[in-house]
């Protein structure tokens, strides 16, 4: 499966670097040459880190972990946020909390918080409340949605993420590195690649670039997914992975089990007697009369 083309990241900008005097030495192994005082990144190296990563994020999903998206500079919000959206993950693309990661247990209260507004909002508790109340929960509602919004529903920590500019987001790089998360980061020439798990030499300002990298993470989500359903279909009702019981389109069901006929055939004598019992001996065979529909033969 071909995870990204030579054409496409072409199109995109994405060997674009920065300023040959704001670069990152330690990036040097991913630049290519120096064209106008700009740097060019090597996009055959681009195109292996694409299917590392890719390969990294399809085997977290497969294990049921989830990814979080992060990019809050204004070029990443729409990106990140349509396509975490697409493949059902969560995302940060506003601004992002110190101890969201290392701290999780005080983000849930807040979590928590949102979730209990959102519900006084729609069974009518707003309207036994004043209008400087209403404005003041309204308010504080918003300001919880817009920075939280992306992750309501996400109960534990992720299995890994994914960030857009390791600089503006050095403080999700460090969290995620003290908790043992490993990071797939789009790396620019200004940024430093080590400490990234799985990084992406790319373009990470423009538009297109990002959008392209951000498509290829929800891509391998979604091929995670696939592939984990597809392992529980064809584990059937194995004990293994705990699945045990669980009935599935391509179950077996009771109705569906053949009948074998020859156990159910039996006597026609055998039939008919218990349908009709025999008479018993010694006692009239006549049939019995209802004294009151005896007639005498007349009309």
């Amino acid at each position: 499966m071909t995870v990204v083309t030579m054409k496409s990241l072409l199109e995109s900008g994405v060997h674009f670097g920065h300023q040959v005097k704001r670069w990152d030495p330690r990036m040097k192994k991913y630049i290519f040459a120096e064209r106008n005082g700009i740097h060019i990144i090597d996009l055959q190296k681009t195109i292996q880190s694409c299917k590392e990563a890719y390969t990294a994020v399809r085997k977290i999903i497969s294990g049921q972990k989830t990814v979080l998206f992060v990019g809050t500079k204004k070029q990443a919000q729409q990106a990140i946020q349509k396509e975490a959206e697409r493949c059902g993950m969560f995302y940060i693309n506003n601004r992002w909390l110190g101890g969201m990661l290392t701290n999780f247990a005080t983000i849930k209260k807040s979590l928590l918080r949102l979730k209990k507004l959102e519900k006084m909002e729609i069974d009518g508790t707003f309207e036994n409340l004043t209008k400087k109340e209403i404005a003041s929960l309204g308010k504080e509602r918003a300001r919880l949605q817009k920075n939280l919004g992306g992750i309501k529903e996400m109960k534990e920590l992720p299995g890994i993420l994914f960030v857009v500019d390791t600089r503006k987001e050095a403080i999700a790089v460090a969290e995620a590195r003290r908790v043992g998360i490993p990071v797939v980061a789009v790396v620019d020439t200004n940024c430093n690649p080590e400490g990234i798990d799985y990084p992406i030499p790319g373009n990470d300002d423009a538009i297109r670039a990002i959008s392209l990298f951000t498509q290829i993470i929800a891509n391998a989500v979604v091929d995670g997914d696939n592939e984990a359903g597809l392992r529980i279909v064809e584990g059937g009702g194995e004990g293994e992975d705990g699945l045990e019981g669980v009935v599935t389109d391509v179950s077996t069901r009771e109705e569906d089990k053949e009948v074998d006929i020859e156990q159910y055939q039996v006597n026609e004598t055998e039939v008919v007697s218990a349908v009709i019992p025999p008479p018993v001996s010694g006692e009239d065979e006549e049939l019995p009369v209802d004294v009151d529909k005896v007639y005498d033969g007349k009309d």
